[in-house]
């Protein structure tokens, strides 16, 4: 009887400092099956070259709305596609149709908050917190506007 492989982490972020930030947890991913969502962008595809599943969103995300609805699109075809045991993201813009989507599915989600916010949440936090399965914070001090969260450590 054939075996289903496993359902695959999807890990989505905007290119540059968030798409470094979950590099950067290569050695909790590295073993597992995963897909990415991130912008084709020439720093995401050359760091991402060697990687099996890519999947390139719309960019800017920043007041657009036609991207907001791409991007929304791109998250359904992907996540009812893949099912994926979890979907994990430090941000920005592109995550939220992917947990609100995700939310729907009833697929677990983690934010991890960027490590330069420590006074007050990213937009991306405020708008994913309702759709979010686990918070995690870069430093203690992040806790003061995520207090459910876990503190985990700078990735970077």
């Amino acid at each position: 009887m054939p075996t289903t492989p496993p359902a695959p982490v999807l890990l989505v972020a905007s290119s540059g400092g968030h798409l470094a930030q979950l590099w950067s947890l290569r050695p909790w991913w590295s073993g597992r099956a995963r897909a990415w969502v991130t912008f084709d962008t020439p720093d995401a595809a050359a760091l991402l070259g060697g990687e099996e599943e890519v999947h390139w969103a719309h960019h800017p995300t920043t007041r657009s709305i036609a991207n907001l609805l791409r991007n929304t699109g791109l998250a359904a075809r992907v996540l009812t596609a893949r099912r994926p045991a979890a979907v994990v993201s430090t941000g920005a813009g592109v995550a939220l149709p992917f947990f609100v989507l995700a939310r729907l599915l009833r697929v677990p989600t983690v934010y991890i908050e960027v490590y330069d916010r420590i006074e007050t949440p990213t937009l991306t936090a405020r708008l994913c917190r309702p759709f979010t399965s686990l918070f995690l914070a870069q430093w203690e001090e992040q806790r003061a506007f995520m207090p459910t969260a876990i503190t985990v450590g700078p990735l970077l």
